[in-house]
């Protein structure tokens, strides 16, 4: 596919997405949607690829929808609309789109926002695994004020990093809110000036591409979000010994140990596009 609305660049198997609409704060498009899920449907057959970094072009991250069109921004009566497309593409998909890219991805992520992110161009940074922010960037989840509600499975997403009261107070009211309140009510991990937001984005993604199994990250990112929400420990009883033992057994864990012992940085050489252990995928979908 051929990317207007975003960019991308691989460099030291870090793939670093940018949405690319400057001129218009890089508000989201039904298209920039569909260029999202294709860069991270590649990202992860890609073994080149050990880390994703999704930034903003210019002073803004993602304005939220393109409502350039006015009040039928969201209306699929007459047809398609800037934010959903094709209904019929809408529908084929089950809306799952970038949204199920990204989650499924076998690459962690890492969100540096770097202006406003707002709507959907706050909620499309809930599937990734790591958001930071610069100081400059502010946030909303907006849609009570637009008559919508949250989308792009923010529902699920959200409560699982803030936790249901926080989630609440956002989303109710639709407010805006600064960097340090993202960071207070942890929907980011950390702030950066502006300068350093990407400095600090590439030094995380370097730390894992760098010290960690390509394998390992992509299974523990899967067992932490699907088992977040579980009741009791004993349904990821059922899966993370059974796999532990069969990764034992498998060329990164003795690598690893070995690196260890040898106060030595690891070697990993395994390629989750092919050297998943035979319990993955454990889910049914």
């Amino acid at each position: 596919m051929n990317y207007e609305h975003i960019a991308v660049a691989l460099e030291r198997r870090i793939l670093t997405v940018t949405l690319n609409r400057p001129e218009k704060l890089n508000a989201y498009t039904a298209q920039m949607g569909r260029e999202l899920e294709d860069a991270f449907l590649a990202a992860d057959t890609d073994d080149d690829v050990r880390v994703v970094i999704v930034t903003g072009a210019g002073r803004g991250f993602c304005a939220g929808a393109d409502i350039s069109s006015g009040v039928s921004a969201f209306d699929t009566s007459g047809g398609d609309s800037a934010m959903f497309g094709k209904p019929q593409e809408f529908r084929a998909r089950r809306g799952s789109g970038f949204v199920g890219a990204i989650f499924n991805c076998r690459k962690p992520s890492i969100a540096a926002i770097n202006g406003p992110a707002v709507g959907v161009g706050l909620t499309l940074t809930l599937p990734m695994d790591i958001r930071i922010a610069s100081d400059e960037a502010r946030f909303g989840f907006v849609f009570t004020r637009l008559g919508l509600v949250p989308e792009a499975g923010s529902a699920w997403f959200l409560p699982r990093i803030v936790g249901l009261s926080q989630a609440m107070r956002w989303c109710l009211p639709g407010k805006m809110f600064d960097a340090q309140e993202a960071l207070g009510g942890r929907l980011v991990t950390e702030v950066t000036t502006p300068d350093a937001l990407m400095d600090t984005a590439r030094a995380i993604a370097s730390e894992i591409a760098n010290e960690t199994s390509p394998v390992s990250v992509a299974l523990t990112r899967q067992l932490l979000w699907r088992f977040a929400g579980e009741k009791h420990p004993f349904d990821v009883l059922k899966v993370d010994g059974p796999m532990a033992v069969e990764l034992g057994k498998m060329p990164d864990c003795r690598e690893g140990v070995a690196a260890v012992i040898g106060k030595r940085k690891p070697q990993f050489t395994s390629r989750p596009s092919q050297d998943m252990p035979s319990l993955y995928p454990w889910w049914k979908e």
